[in-house]
């Protein structure tokens, strides 16, 4: 799933190829990893996405197409939702905060922008409209 983010991976494909039942799969699969796994491939390609409009100027449509999604819609709202702005307002200010960054670790900077995806999207765009605020993060950072 990390080095080929950009395919379909559905439970049922993983599962057999592990030799085990899709649900012990997605148990098992979420106890290691603390998120089921759609969740956990929609995290890698918004990290990925994330990279190529840092680093690339590569157009947004061929950025969304690269990493997985099939509709430039379904990618803009997904990475608006989750990272709560836009792909070419992310790339904007990557651009204009370049220099500032310049001494930090590479492994920081992308922790720091890693896609927090603790609740489904769909169900944090059901808590937005209802007027639910997520609980803010208790974790401690080290």
């Amino acid at each position: 799933m990390d080095v080929a983010s950009h395919e379909e991976w559905p439970v049922r494909r993983v599962a057999q190829v592990s030799g085990v039942s899709e649900a012990h799969f997605a148990r098992s699969f979420k106890d290691a990893f603390g998120v089921p796994p759609h969740r956990y491939l929609l995290t890698r390609r918004l990290e990925r996405a994330s990279a190529l409009l840092r680093d690339t100027d590569l157009p947004i449509i061929d950025i969304a197409l690269q990493t997985g999604w099939n509709s430039l819609g379904t990618f803009g709202r997904t990475f608006r939702d989750v990272t709560g702005q836009s792909p070419s307002e992310l790339r904007a200010r990557q651009k204009a905060a370049e220099h500032a960054l310049e001494q930090v670790p590479a492994c920081f900077v992308s922790a720091a922008h890693r896609p927090g995806l603790t609740i489904a999207v769909s169900e944090k765009r059901r808590q937005e409209a209802v007027g639910i605020k997520e609980p803010p993060n208790t974790e401690e950072v080290p």
